[in-house]
C-alpha cells in the first residue's frame, strides 16, 4: 500500500498518508475532501561522460493548478 503526497485545495496543507486502493483521504487539517495528489519528488544519480557524477531531482505540483508547487494558493 503506497504513501501518496496530497495539497488540499482548501486550506493548501501538503500531508502523506496511507491510501487503500482507490480511497481518497480528507485533509488533516480542515476536514475537506477536496485534495489533489501531488507528484512525488524522486531523485536520482548517473554516471555522465567522462565519470562526471550528475544528480537531478523533480519538484511537485498540485494536480488543481499549473503551478509546481502550492504558492498559487497562497502556500
Amino acid at each position: 500500500m503506497p504513501i501518496y503526497e496530497y495539497c488540499c485545495q482548501d486550506c493548501c496543507e501538503e500531508f502523506e498518508t496511507l491510501v487503500f486502493g482507490d480511497e481518497k483521504p480528507d485533509c488533516p487539517s480542515c476536514s475537506s475532501a477536496n485534495v489533489c495528489r501531488q507528484m512525488s519528488v524522486c531523485g536520482f544519480m548517473s554516471k555522465g561522460t567522462g565519470g562526471q557524477t550528475v544528480s537531478k531531482s523533480a519538484g511537485s505540483s498540485c494536480g488543481g493548478c499549473a503551478a509546481t508547487s502550492c504558492a498559487g494558493c497562497g502556500h
